[in-house]
């Protein structure tokens, strides 16, 4: 419960300081800041180091690389048909293809089925988040360019110089070297500045005017997002005859909401915070509604 109060009191807090002018107008871009250079990479040494690799557990990266995907290939064909721009349809896949699984995935997930189960939400989580700093960077590098097209080396060079990438890289690698527990308790302050901050930020850049128009694109993209991407992972889950705990964890991880790091990846490469701001509040709404009758489907189910 105390994270649904979280939401609420920081996007509100958000949007009532910005509101009455009591905060600088770009003082998102500072707190975009920390969450970027320090807070995402400790989220990565957090738990990268203590997940438990095997063969079952591919179902969850394989699902949420399937998401991710699937996002491209119907913002594609949607933003065609609608002729938006290249800038409209990354803000589109970007809200589309990621998932909160850690921040709001990880207290439903301990509510409705345990903590036990947090192993392989987990791994949902962080290729979530290996995904949003490799093929979800590639999205936003393309739709702030003016262009649309941009060159390997170019994308290479803001990905490596991309701190929740390098985050994602190093924690692998060191943690294969050097045993990291004695900075856990480091990681752990950190880490935990994510949600509130990112939250804070999005109710700093929240804006309610003009939302009529968006109402395609924000309707299109949760759709997606709360229905037909779980819908996805569910039919793969069936069709390949996947473990009950691994399938129902996926599944479920997959129908949570836009994650909010989205929002500061936008702003970051210019693209229509607006828009992604708004996907991001409205699902978190939605999504504690459809999140409840994704789990009677899957006990249903499995």
């Amino acid at each position: 419960m105390i994270n649904f109060v979280l939401i609420a009191v920081c996007i509100i807090a958000g949007m009532i300081f910005k509101s009455t002018k009591t905060i600088h107008p770009d003082a998102h871009k500072g707190i975009n800041t920390w969450v970027l250079y320090l807070a995402l990479p400790a989220v990565s040494f957090k738990y990268l180091p203590k997940v438990q690799w095997s063969l079952e557990m591919l179902f969850p990266i394989l699902s949420t690389v399937l998401i991710a995907v699937g996002s491209w290939i119907l913002v594609l064909f949607y933003s065609r048909i609608k002729n938006y721009s290249r800038r409209s349809r990354s803000t589109m896949e970007l809200a589309s293809g990621y998932s909160n699984t850690s921040f709001i995935g990880f207290p439903l997930i301990a509510a409705f089925y345990g903590e036990q189960y947090l192993s392989i939400a987990i791994i949902c989580d962080q290729t979530m988040f290996l995904m949003l700093s490799t093929m979800g960077i590639i999205t936003a590098l393309k739709g702030g360019s003016k262009s649309g097209k941009i060159s390997s080396i170019f994308i290479l060079k803001r990905l490596f110089t991309f701190p929740p990438f390098l985050g994602c890289i190093s924690a692998l690698i060191l943690s294969q070297f050097f045993n990291l527990d004695f900075a856990e308790p480091l990681f752990d302050k950190l880490a935990a500045t994510v949600a509130p901050l990112a939250l804070f930020s999005v109710g700093l850049q929240l804006k309610f005017n003009g939302w009529r128009k968006l109402i395609p694109q924000i309707s299109t993209s949760m759709l997606y997002k709360l229905i037909l991407a779980p819908l996805c992972v569910l039919v793969l889950a069936l069709v390949f005859d996947i473990k009950e705990d691994i399938a129902k964890i996926s599944i479920f991880e997959a129908a949570m909401p836009t994650v909010i790091t989205s929002s500061i990846i936008a702003e970051q490469f210019r693209l229509n915070t607006k828009l992604i701001n708004l996907i991001i509040g409205i699902s978190i709404l939605v999504g504690f509604v459809t999140t409840g009758i994704w789990f009677e489907i899957i006990e249903f189910l499995f």
